[in-house]
């Protein structure tokens, strides 16, 4: 076998590796998006979210999670601006109900930023997938073209 049939042999391996690994992602990617938003249907939140931006009336998808967020920050930012602002000099009292509501107001609002970030993450995960399967499929046609050269 000549160098060019040899490497065009692992030019065709390295393109078909790439094109199972990128299917490998693809199907984390899609999974675990999938995953999150059943996690997020069980919750059940909804917060009054109307119109365009909650479609099936439960918070189960990044721009519904960053909506939903975001107006759970202007609230409680309503309450204290912040942290600092809503103790004084004091410590968390947790009997004390505007403390309580602030703390319960944050961690829904970190709870769904979390979730912004984890669908970011799984569409990153699938878009990386997609390119290592384009990239695989043009490795594999570049292989076949040098398999198929004339031998010299």
């Amino acid at each position: 076998m000549n160098i060019t049939r040899t490497l065009a042999v692992a030019v065709l391996l390295l393109g078909l590796a790439g094109v199972v690994i990128g299917g490998v992602f693809v199907g984390m990617g899609i999974s675990k998006s999938n995953d999150l938003k059943e996690a997020m249907q069980e919750e059940q939140i909804t917060l009054g979210i109307e119109g365009e931006d909650l479609e099936g009336g439960v918070i189960d998808s990044m721009g519904e999670a960053m909506a939903a967020g975001d107006i759970i920050r202007e609230h409680r930012r309503g309450i204290a601006t912040t942290y600092s602002e809503l103790l004084g000099e004091g410590r968390y009292n947790p009997e004390d109900p505007t403390q309580l509501s602030y703390a319960q107001a944050l961690n829904l609002e970190n709870y769904l930023y979390l979730a912004v970030v984890a669908f970011g993450l799984t569409q990153a995960t699938a878009g990386s997938g997609a390119f290592m399967i384009i990239a695989g499929l043009a490795l594999m046609g570049t292989g076949t073209i040098l398999y198929r050269l004339p031998r010299t």
